[in-house]
């Protein structure tokens, strides 16, 4: 049973920023261990700070140095262990001591994130879906080797690229708002999505619906694992999914902008 009773506490640094930053993975993160979520909470307070730096910097070079200072701070946690004093830092050096986290999925995720900076657009789905792998897949799987899993035997990538997919399309049109795309270049022209338009006035061409169905038909359903937190990750990708859907895959529709009904309880019955 998922006991809140830490919400009575004073929630430290990292809880916090992700909780208003992130609130998705802060409620999934509920469903794990209580004893382990704190360092979730580190983990998913970094890639909050490594994410955003598209949207922090005004320009390309800028970004590269605050992304080389990530990849450093936390190579130093490795390499001596005095590393730079900062909070999310101060919080996920234990946690990468006390799980043995690998190295190679945090320098993963720094490097997908130089994508961001280079204004491109992935030039086909399957960029598009190494995209949402390259960001979302070494989260899950140090977020899994915290809470004690088997990233190899539990299916990890799957559901990491399937709440990438639904995250990407949720999300068009505030990348929209700041000139950003991530949709596959193929396809767009394929569909006759005009990156002009999208940009400039926000509303969605005929083929944009088009296009993001074919998207979402990349996501899969039927995965059965053991762990609750993926249960409970892949069930909020679906309702994400279910509610493009029942917009018509139109992603500017206003209800999109409303929470879904009884989100929590459906998650909740979803995981058990």
């Amino acid at each position: 049973m998922i006991k809140f009773n830490f919400m009575a506490q004073k929630l430290t640094y990292c809880a916090q920023l992700v909780k208003a930053h992130d609130p998705d993975r802060f409620f999934l993160s509920l469903f794990a261990p209580a004893a382990c979520r704190e360092h979730l909470w580190a983990l998913f307070a970094f890639n909050h700070e490594i994410a955003k730096t598209r949207e922090v910097v005004s320009e390309t070079m800028l970004g590269l140095a605050r992304l080389q200072w990530w990849r450093e701070a936390v190579g130093k946690i490795y390499d001596t262990g005095d590393f730079p004093q900062h909070e999310i830092l101060k919080a996920l050096a234990p946690a990468i001591k006390k799980y043995n986290l690998p190295r190679d999925e945090f320098e993963t995720l720094v490097y997908a994130r130089e994508f961001d900076l280079e204004n491109v657009l992935p030039t086909n789905i399957e960029g598009f879906l190494n995209y949402a792998d390259f960001t979302s897949t070494p989260l899950m799987k140090l977020a899994v080797r915290i809470m004690g899993g088997d990233v190899d035997y539990e299916p990890v990538q799957q559901v990491a690229v399937n709440f990438a997919i639904a995250g990407l399309l949720r999300a068009i049109p505030f990348h929209a708002s700041q000139r950003r795309c991530y949709l596959p270049e193929e396809l767009m022209k394929r569909h006759g999505v005009s990156l002009r338009q999208l940009h400039d006035f926000l509303k969605p061409e005929e083929g944009l619906k088009a296009l993001v169905k074919e998207i979402s038909a990349h996501f899969v359903g039927g995965i059965k694992t053991k762990n609750r937190f993926l249960r409970a990750t892949q069930r909020l990708a679906g309702l994400y999914l279910l509610q493009i859907e029942k917009a018509n895959y139109d992603i500017f529709d206003p209800c999109m902008g409303r929470p879904i009904a009884f989100k929590e309880l459906r998650i909740f019955i979803g995981s058990l």
